[in-house]
């Protein structure tokens, strides 16, 4: 990534980057890289900054769905619903250990900011 000096990274969603998170947060660091993740637990990590859903809130719905259905609900009568919430987590350690100033706007509009 430093050899094709990429400025930033966008990480996906893919199941792979949230198993090997501590890696790939590691990783990205090391490289001195600004990235936007896809789940507030790599900003937990160490990440510099997440917009996303909150996991755990989905889960807890999958699993009131997958009670419903064992309760003999058919499935096609359980509502779908969209996550409407979404978070936007930002840990300032790792902005000024990537010699970033964040604007205090951006600060600002942030669900939570990890100091």
């Amino acid at each position: 990534m430093q050899q094709d000096r990429v400025d930033a990274l966008m990480v996906s969603d893919d199941v792979e980057h949230y198993i090997h998170r501590q890696l790939l947060v590691e990783m990205i660091t090391k490289s001195q890289i600004p990235a936007i993740y896809s789940y507030r637990e790599h900003v937990e990590l160490g990440g510099l900054m997440a917009y996303s859903f909150d996991l755990a809130d989905m889960f807890s719905r999958a699993a009131d769905q997958i009670g419903q259905i064992f309760r003999g609900t058919n499935p096609g009568d359980i509502p779908f619903y969209q996550q409407t919430k979404f978070e936007l987590v930002i840990n300032m350690k790792t902005a000024k250990t990537l010699g970033l100033e964040l604007p205090a706007t951006l600060l600002a509009r942030a669900d939570e900011v990890i100091e």
